[in-house]
């Protein structure tokens, strides 16, 4: 009667570690998805400092 008992409890043992993981899993994702999007927000800003200063440079470049 002892083996199957123990068996039992690892299987929920093992059911509540696959669970915690999955949380930490989700979270570091959503995290992550969090970052990507800041990151994609300035890269944007940047693309567009980027061609104003171009634009700039080009309108110099035409005066000389």
């Amino acid at each position: 009667m002892f083996w199957p008992m123990f068996a039992v409890a690892v299987g929920f043992v093992g059911l509540a570690v696959l669970g915690v993981l999955a949380v930490r899993v989700f979270l570091e994702a959503r995290r992550l998805g969090v970052q990507v999007s800041d990151s994609a927000q300035r890269i944007s800003r940047a693309a567009e400092d980027l061609e104003r200063a171009a634009a700039g440079a080009a309108r110099t470049a035409d005066t000389l």
